[in-house]
């Protein structure tokens, strides 16, 4: 059956609301996307973000059954939605310029079930559908809206930590900020309205955005001192009433987590809190899960413990435990699919794989077990042809283990395959470094600044190049070229930091 058009749209998808000459004007496709882009390379050099495959990978797959499932959800932008995850203890998604969505580890943790997460994210991905942001904008300038890229960053920052907060709010540009920041409550009914349909359209239970609404008010109550300019979704008892509403209209579904779901959040609460508190806290919380009666929580707090006992080093204890979680993991029934399909099945078995390469791939571990390693990741690449973070640590393990020339061989053929994929070239600079070739090192390291948006550095690892002894003529060709483009990168961005007040 054909999935219900958004609202504003006609039947087959095609035609969503008119935001209005101002919007479309102020604020181009274009120019969303790039203080996006912006932001996230901020954000990716965070100590906060979570640069974590398996997690990243399960966002991105439940994200995209979302958006395919719905006629529209990409909006008359057409966006290309990226989501990821940060470590912060409040329950918070949030959406920026572009398509980029975050969800807070604490909201990962906290969803008791697959459709709340689903609910949380198809929200935001309706005020990206909608664009909210660009209609925030509205009256503003293009010409703001580079400085503005670095207010949101701040403020985005700041939402966990309220004294620092007061500072990006203070004087008339940032209640500029907090006004663009804030969506109105007409936009948060629309973006419930949009992300219930699309919830539906998925196969989700759309009631999974009410209860999560609850956690959300619950959580509000629990930190009265932040600042109302902090809560980026006003939560009301008219949304919640206009929901409940909604779900006594809609047929209900039952849908089955997907065992990955469980697993991603044994990994966030282990990752979310790295002190000796909080992974002593981590602990407990998993060793509750063991003993509760849910299977899938049983299979999870196992592997969270054996993810916990491989981070501290204790390799014996992390294979173990993961040996009996994947034993209790075939004894649990299938559970439903992805309709982007990076884990097969939705059982846990990439998520698996991973940390079982990660452990014989560890330093401590003897060669031979290393070596083993990389079978097992090699197996596992074919098995989930889908998953980069397995395909990286195949070529990490061949470089660990000194297959130095076939892990080059195929890092060139991942960059070439995967263009925008810095971490190849990261990895790709490793295995040079191994071999002595310190042109090629500083020009995949070039590569991978680039992509992340340090032009300055990448400027740098090409003068570094240029003065290897061993840079060979084509090296020396390669370097022109490619330091003639990055200048020119870097001189309009100087021209637009002169243009919009910046130093």
């Amino acid at each position: 059956m054909a999935a219900a058009p958004l609202p504003g749209q006609t039947a087959n998808g095609n035609n969503l609301p008119v935001l209005g000459d101002v919007a479309r004007v102020d604020l181009s496709p274009a120019l969303e996307r790039k203080v996006g882009e912006q932001i996230m390379n901020d954000i990716r050099h965070d100590r906060d973000y979570l640069d974590d495959a398996p997690i990243l990978e399960y966002l991105n797959g439940l994200g995209t059954t979302l958006v395919q499932a719905a006629p529209g959800a990409r909006g008359e932008t057409n966006a290309d939605y990226g989501f990821f995850a940060v470590r912060d203890p409040m329950l918070n998604a949030f959406a920026l310029p572009g398509g980029f969505i975050g969800v807070h580890t604490a909201l990962m943790i906290a969803a008791q079930n697959e459709s709340e997460l689903a609910g949380v994210m198809a929200h935001e991905v309706g005020h990206v559908a909608q664009r909210h942001i660009a209609r925030g904008i509205g009256k503003e300038k293009q010409d703001a809206m580079i400085p503005l890229a670095a207010m949101l960053l701040a403020a985005l920052a700041a939402k966990s930590n309220p004294d620092a907060a007061m500072g990006v709010f203070m004087g008339g540009q940032g209640l500029a900020i907090q006004r663009q920041l804030n969506f109105s409550r007409d936009a948060e009914r629309e973006a419930d309205r949009v992300g219930f349909q699309i919830m539906n359209a998925a196969g989700f239970d759309v009631s999974g955005l009410v209860s999560f609404f609850g956690k959300l008010q619950a959580a509000t109550r629990m930190f009265p001192d932040i600042p109302p300019s902090l809560l980026s979704h006003p939560l009301t008892t008219e949304r919640m009433a206009d929901m409940q509403a909604r779900i006594r209209e809609t047929p209900y579904k039952q849908r089955q987590d997907s065992l990955d779901f469980h697993l991603v959040r044994a990994r966030a609460k282990v990752l979310q809190d790295e002190t000796v508190n909080g992974q002593d806290e981590a602990r407990h919380f998993l060793d509750e899960w063991v003993r509760a009666p849910s299977r899938q929580l049983q299979i999870a707090g196992q592997y969270g413990l054996a993810f916990l006992a491989y981070r501290h080093g204790d390799l014996a204890t992390a294979q173990t435990l993961l040996d009996k979680s994947r034993a209790l993991a075939k004894q649990a029934p299938k559970p439903g699919v992805f309709a982007l399909d990076i884990t097969a099945n939705g059982d846990g078995g990439a998520i698996f794989a991973s940390l079982a390469i990660d452990i014989k791939l560890a330093a401590a571990q003897p060669k031979a077990v290393q070596e083993e390693g990389v079978k097992l990741a090699d197996r596992a690449r074919g098995d989930y042809p889908l998953s980069r973070g397995l395909s990286r640590q195949y070529a990490d393990g061949l470089i660990t283990t000194g297959h130095l020339d076939q892990a080059t061989r195929f890092l060139r053929e991942e960059a070439q395959l995967y263009r925008s994929d810095a971490k190849v070239q990261e990895l790709l600079a490793k295995a040079y470094a191994a071999q002595g070739k310190i042109a090629l090192q500083h020009l995949a390291l070039a590569e991978s600044y680039a992509l992340t948006g340090g032009t300055m550095g990448a400027l740098d690892q090409l003068a570094l190049a240029r003065k290897a002894k061993d840079a060979s003529f084509y090296d020396m060709a390669v370097i022109d070229a490619r330091e003639r483009e990055l200048q020119a990168r870097r001189r309009d961005e100087v021209k637009e930091q002169k243009e919009n007040g910046g130093p």
